[in-house]
Order: C-alpha cells, then structure tokens, then sequence
C-alpha cells in the first residue's frame, strides 16, 4: 500500500484514540461495553449448561469436576472465537451515533448530508456483518486446528481472516449514512480497508483494549472514509 493512504490510516486511528474522552462517544463505548459484557456472560452460561446436557445425552456425564472442567473450557474457547462476532453486532447497534459524533467534530458538512440510519437497518446490518464473521471464522477453525501447536499460528490466522472483514464493516458505517449501498463500488480501497482491519483485528486479541477496540474501529472508519473522500475530490479538481 502506498505510504500517504499507509498515513491516512494511521491518522486517522489516532484521531479515533483522541476522541475517546469526547462525551458523546464516552455514552456510546459504555453502553456498548456493556452490552457486550451482558450478552457475553448470557452466553457463558448458556452454552455451558448446554454442554452439560449434551455430555449427559451422551452418555458422558458422572465426571464431575472433569466433566465440568470440560464444559468450561468449550464454553471460554468458544466465546474466545466468538468475540469478534459478538461485540461488531453490538457495534452496530451504536455505530450511527459514533460516526454521528465523529462526523459533527470534524466533517460538519458531511454529518448535515447524513441521512441516518434506522435501528431497523442498524440491526439488519449487524446480523449481515455477524454472519460474515461467523461464517469465515468457521471455515478458518480447521487451519487453526492445524497450526495449534506452532501458538502463533491460531491468532495470526483469526487476525488475517478478521481484518478483511473489519476493514469493510468499519468503512461501511459510515458510507451507508452518507448514502452508499452495498451495489456501489466501496469508496474506499481494500488495502486500506485491510491495514484498518489489521490493526482493529489487533487489539481485539488484546483483553480489555478488546472492549474498546470496536469503538475506536468505527471513529477511524469514518475518518478513512471521510478523508479518502477528500483526497479524491482533490485529485479531480486538479486534474479538473
């Protein structure tokens, strides 16, 4: 990727860090943490007494502590795997405010152009963006299944499949505000879209950043998105 869009994309992660103490986008991290904490722990439970159930029906109950060791487990790597897909469709959620926040701060003349988003459209986008991850995290388990001994291998590969998807859904948020549609070209090119992706993908291996990770995602997506925008407009007023 050339060096001034490699500049843009760390520019614009920068401004998302930097706005983080902005109240509005402060309201909207907390709600999101939240319930992502809440549909996570849902989820823990759930899929644990799930398995138990499922071990008794097999005939693999009597265990006791192993058999609840076991469930654990299953349940903590599952919700390891499945964080991604979780907290982008909580994101969605929200993603209208935050690109709202990031759009009246710094591109007041695109967020007057904004049209918004529905919650009706927001949830359709998360599930749309949920299944995507689902769906390629899945096929990439049995790759992970392979490289498991080498330790690396597992979150390098969650990390390249993730920031392929990520570099869209972030970009996306704000794209479909400013009325793009999933018919349009993307406005924005795919290496950025990766090395965005890349770097979100990054820090949601991390605990705790990976709380955040999301929203710092979206506030650099709209800043990708908005300032490509500029430099193509610049480019055909000069070449104008």
């Amino acid at each position: 990727m050339p060096a001034h869009l490699m500049r843009l994309v760390l520019g614009a992660l920068v401004k998302a860090v930097g706005q983080l103490a902005d109240p509005a986008v402060l309201r909207v991290l907390a709600k999101s943490v939240l319930v992502t904490l809440l549909a996570f722990a849902v989820f823990g439970v759930a899929l644990y007494f799930g398995l138990v159930w499922a071990f008794a029906a097999l005939g693999w109950s009597g265990g006791g502590f192993a058999e609840a060791t076991m469930a654990a487990l299953v349940a903590i790597l599952a919700g390891w795997v499945l964080f991604r897909v979780v907290a982008l469709f909580v994101l969605q959620l929200f993603a209208d405010e935050i690109v709202t926040a990031v759009e009246q701060r710094y591109y007041p003349k695109a967020a007057l152009n904004a049209s918004g988003q529905s919650l009706r459209r927001e949830i359709a986008n998360g599930a749309r963006a949920a299944g995507r991850t689902l769906i390629a995290n899945a096929v990439a388990l049995p790759l992970v299944a392979v490289l498991w001994f080498t330790g690396i291998g597992p979150p390098l590969v969650f990390l390249l499949v993730n920031a392929f998807l990520l570099g869209r859904e972030l970009t996306e948020m704000a794209w479909f505000r400013q009325g793009g549609s999933l018919s349009d070209p993307h406005p924005v090119p795919s290496a950025m879209r990766f090395a965005l992706g890349a770097a979100i993908a990054g820090l949601m291996l991390v605990p705790g950043i990976n709380l955040i990770a999301p929203v710092i995602g979206a506030a650099a997506g709209t800043h990708v998105l908005h300032r490509r925008a500029e430099q193509v407009a610049k480019r055909e007023q000069a070449d104008g």
